[in-house]
């Protein structure tokens, strides 16, 4: 089947088997490596990405469901080298440890900001439950999704993922942003 989806601003036009997953069209057609394959069955969330706004496991959506969507993955939050602020207060907050899971829970974070600009701990905790870390319990995490709320007010979403300001001098790629 022939689709055509905007993928981090670029729009593709492709031929893909009815049957393949989103996760495996971003990675394998069109080289997004950020987006991980954790579990392929939707439990663990690293596949996570946006799809018309909306976060969704890329495990459990077929690519040709994509179709004339939107999608924004990991390498599509950072501007010109610079971290979306985001990812920069996971960086700041040592909110990964071996990083597997940071590309979804950065994703999550986003779709959770969009919803509720100032979440308490318990909010965080909920807004992310989907999400599954398997090294470092969670503080760190919940304190940098504090911490991006805070770089982000008024609020965040599809928006914010064009936000180009940030601080700090990481780079895209340090942060999900191209590694696999």
């Amino acid at each position: 089947m022939r689709i055509t989806v905007t993928v981090d601003g670029t729009r593709y036009t492709d031929e893909v088997e009815p049957r393949t997953l989103l996760v495996h069209y971003l990675r394998n057609q069109l080289g997004k490596v950020g987006t991980v394959v954790g579990c392929d069955t939707s439990n663990c969330g690293a596949c996570t990405v946006h799809l018309n706004g909306q976060s969704v496991k890329s495990c459990s959506v077929l690519a040709v469901q994509a179709d004339g969507a939107e999608v924004t993955t990991i390498e599509g939050l950072a501007r010109d080298g610079e971290l979306h602020p985001v990812q920069q207060a996971f960086r700041d907050n040592h909110a990964l440890q071996c990083g597997f899971c940071t590309p979804g829970m950065i994703m999550q974070a986003l779709d959770l900001l969009s919803e509720n600009p100032d979440p308490d701990e318990k909010a965080v905790r909920e807004g992310l439950e989907g999400n599954l870390c398997r090294c470092t319990g969670y503080q760190n995490i919940v304190r940098a999704v504090r911490d991006a709320a805070e770089r982000m007010r008024p609020g965040a979403g599809p928006a914010a993922e064009r936000v180009g300001e940030t601080t700090g001098t990481a780079t895209a790629s340090s942060m999900g942003g191209g590694a696999e």
